[in-house]
């Protein structure tokens, strides 16, 4: 029986299932995307100077490499057409049913099927489900007192108001993480004046993006082998970032060090430097790559304030040492509800248990992929999926192939839908967390973290340890949930068995 599968996004998570679905011979696939089109992020992340800071021969999928990017991190426009173009390719844009948002995905243990329900009204059964709703795709918006008083424009970075003319206007921008690393120097050329507020410095990596020039660009088209050695490059690279944050001790203060000299040769005013320098081991927070934001930071019209904000009033905000700043315009630029994932949207798996009691003590999923109680749940960049020194389309090509590979196994199995048991998931999170252990990663809080201060967003080890251990599904690791009987040939209750 051929497995009707709804896939639940439509970014580069539901786009690399959907293709591995439909060449392992799966043709019964949906996408629901909230949005109007394909894309995730790099549909919605419209800001000035949005790009990825991984480079793009290796934030691409492995099986459509492209030789033209123009530059070594590409913009957003550029990244979201390649998404388009992949997905086009592969026939799987025609799979995506757009402006549709998924309210609640619900098993149906009668007919071990799960039911998707929509904000339209409309409904969708499925006898699996994917859920590629990935980690940045929640706004973070903090709860400042006074901020609906505010006269101005209030806007955050990930819903850009395309007709918002920044010219001479005076501009608050809150946070200073990967968005406003990008935002700033785009911006800080053209406003009046810009006051950047910030919680906590960041570690910085050069990265100047600049435009390939012809010749290389014609070396890449045209050199064979060239374009699998900067992969390959890139991945050693991210690779190696990641021994730094695994081992602070040791790599970690190499990396440290070649930081702290960046900086500090771009920080030339003692003031900005102390403002500017963080207070945290290196790796622990987000390493974040740029050649512009600290010079931005050093423009004449543009303040670095660490006062906090204590409220914001009709003028702009008001800082805890009470000093105002007026504004015309607001930007938060302060993430997103990483930790969340999947909500608002309700899961609710066998006996009718949500995700949200069985993440209760956090998140977490065997591999990030299954969670007991959700029959044929899957999840793309779910729990600790997250990478802080490589490209996360290497997870996601693995969590596609690991998910393929589990519906195989029902169909194998003449089941219905695979359980991941409860003892493996355990052991599996047991192990994972058990590894952050003297990492960097725990030597400060972080968006990494939860409220109660478990990682939940990061892989703790390598990429090449994440693609080798979803490489193979165990399937020793599964219970096969039995194909319902038809009522006409119903058996006792007691008689039926796995």
């Amino acid at each position: 029986m051929s497995s009707r599968v709804v896939i639940v996004g439509a970014g580069f998570g539901g786009i690399a299932a959907a293709i591995e679905l439909r060449r392992q011979g799966i043709e019964d696939v949906t996408i629901l995307e909230r949005a109007g089109g394909l894309g995730g992020t790099w549909r919605h992340n419209t800001y000035p100077g949005a790009a990825c800071d991984v480079p793009s021969h290796l934030y691409s999928y492995s099986f459509a490499q492209r030789r033209d990017w123009t530059r070594l991190c590409s913009p957003q426009p550029e990244i979201l057409a390649y998404a388009e173009a992949v997905a086009r390719e592969h026939g799987v844009d025609r799979l995506v049913v757009g402006d549709t948002e998924v309210t609640a995905c619900r098993w149906d243990e009668t007919t071990a099927t799960w039911t998707i329900e929509t904000a339209r009204g409309t409904s969708y059964t499925a006898d699996a489900i994917v859920l590629a709703t990935g980690q940045l795709h929640r706004p973070a918006t903090p709860a400042i007192p006074g901020a609906e008083s505010f006269a101005g424009k209030t806007m955050h970075s990930a819903e850009w108001d395309p007709q918002l003319d920044l010219r001479d206007q005076r501009v608050a921008v809150i946070g200073t993480g990967a968005s406003a690393v990008q935002l700033v120097p785009e911006i800080a050329p053209l406003v009046r004046s810009l006051t950047v507020f910030q919680r906590s410095g960041n570690w910085f990596l050069p990265r100047r993006n600049r435009p390939y020039p012809r010749a290389w660009r014609a070396a890449v088209a045209h050199v064979p082998g060239l374009q699998r050695w900067r992969r390959a490059f890139v991945t050693h690279y991210g690779e190696a970032l990641t021994a730094m944050i695994r081992h602070p001790r040791t790599l970690g203060r190499i990396g440290a060090l070649r930081s702290a000299l960046f900086m500090r040769a771009q920080l030339r005013d003692p003031e900005l430097r102390r403002k500017a320098w963080p207070d945290y081991a290196f790796g622990c927070k987000r390493v974040l790559f740029s050649s512009a934001f600290l010079p931005a930071l050093a423009r004449p019209n543009v303040e670095l304030t660490t006062d906090p904000i204590a409220s914001i009033g009709p003028r702009g905000p008001v800082t805890a040492s009470g000093r105002s700043i007026d504004v015309d315009t607001i930007i938060y630029a302060t993430g997103f509800r990483t930790s969340e994932f999947v909500a608002p949207m309700e899961v609710a798996g066998a006996g009718g248990r949500t995700l949200r009691e069985a993440w209760q003590d956090g998140a977490s999923a065997h591999l990030g992929i299954t969670v007991p109680g959700f029959p044929s749940m899957f999840l793309m960049y779910g729990p600790n999926t997250n990478t802080s020194g490589g490209s996360i389309l290497v997870y996601l090509e693995a969590q596609a192939s690991y998910l393929a590979q589990a519906l195989a196994l029902v169909g194998a199995r003449g089941g219905a839908a695979l359980d991941v048991r409860p003892e493996v998931a355990a052991a599996s999170d047991r192990a994972v967390q058990g590894r952050f252990q003297g990492t960097a990663w725990t030597a400060c809080d972080s968006w990494y973290r939860d409220g109660e201060g478990r990682i939940v967003a990061n892989w703790p080890g390598y990429m090449r340890e994440y693609v080798d251990q979803t490489a193979v599904l165990d399937p020793s690791a599964f219970t096969v949930v039995p194909a319902p009987v038809p009522a006409t040939a119903a058996q006792p209750a007691d008689s039926v068995s796995t």
